[in-house]
């Protein structure tokens, strides 16, 4: 039977006791020993899930800690003469761009799976989270408890079809996942792109509709005429446009002479509009009169 998976770092982190390590707590906040531990000392984890870190949060992150200072402690474990981050990386990072001597962190005796797990979980539960970042820990959840993905739904709370849409990100080009990731291609785009196999037409088309240059809607109508060429609208040749154009000011004479009034076509071939002017009330009244009797 699979584990359960807590849906909190304070939940996972429940009954794990600290690591024995030399110094004092400077703290104890809530039950957990808060020590205040040099940064030299404190080394990221090598296989983090998180590879991208957005400049724009990291430098508000670095703001709000050079005011208020790290109030959330890192989660770090005791590897050899250093400690390991198990989470608090983007804060490790900030500490170290801000010049900090040391963190506020709690200890913790872990095995490589909860470490793994507690790192993926703190990944979800961030606000920043990419689309890409998210499938890749859901992704990851269910192979670290082999789980399908109704289980992994029920398990952190979201709806199966939310779970199924983010997974399918996965499928998508490398090329076309780094947009997302660096938020240059919305996941609303992207899941458009899914049902493109040919990697080279899925990048081209994701570059064309990067940065915002086209709505989700205009990349679907694109990805739909791709996969489907026969619904796209069909180019009239020049001889079609031009007897339909001649038909159309045969209609506006006709209309001119029958309402004795300017009348105006604008648009083309498609759709458009046919406007019928009228300069005083009598000749609003006139044009009413002769449409009743053409009824």
């Amino acid at each position: 039977m699979a584990k359960r998976i807590g849906k909190g770092l304070s939940e996972l982190l429940a009954n794990i006791e600290d690591a024995r390590i030399i110094a004092a707590p400077s703290e104890i906040i809530d039950g957990e020993k808060i020590y205040n531990l040099e940064l030299s000392k404190v080394r990221p984890n090598p296989e983090q899930p998180r590879k991208y870190f957005g400049e724009k949060e990291q430098k508000e992150l670095e703001d709000s800690i050079r005011i208020h200072g790290i109030i959330q402690p890192l989660i770090l474990i005791k590897k050899g003469d250093f400690y390991q981050i198990v989470a608090g990386e983007r804060r490790y990072r900030a500490a170290e761009q801000l010049g900090l001597q040391t963190v506020p962190a709690i200890i913790k005796e872990l095995d490589g799976q909860k470490i793994r797990e507690i790192s993926l979980i703190e990944n979800l539960q961030r606000e920043d989270l990419n689309a890409i970042e998210e499938a890749e820990a859901l992704k990851e959840l269910m192979t670290l408890y082999n789980l399908t993905q109704e289980e992994l739904a029920a398990r952190i709370g979201k709806a199966r079809s939310s779970v199924g849409n983010s997974m399918r990100l996965l499928s998508l080009g490398e090329e076309v996942k780094t947009l997302v990731r660096r938020d240059r291609l919305s996941a609303g785009h992207a899941r458009t792109l899914v049902p493109i196999t040919d990697t080279e037409v899925q990048v081209d088309f994701a570059y064309k509709a990067a940065d915002g240059q086209l709505s989700v809607r205009d990349l679907e109508q694109m990805v739909r005429y791709y996969l489907y060429p026969e619904l796209r609208p069909k180019k009239m040749d020049a001889d079609t446009r031009s007897r339909i154009s001649l038909e159309m000011r045969n209609l506006v004479d006709d209309m001119k002479r029958i309402f004795s009034t300017k009348v105006t076509a604008v648009g083309n071939e498609n759709k458009g509009r046919i406007y019928i002017d009228y300069f005083t009330s009598d000749d609003l009244q006139r044009i009413f009169e002769l449409m009743e009797k053409l009824k």
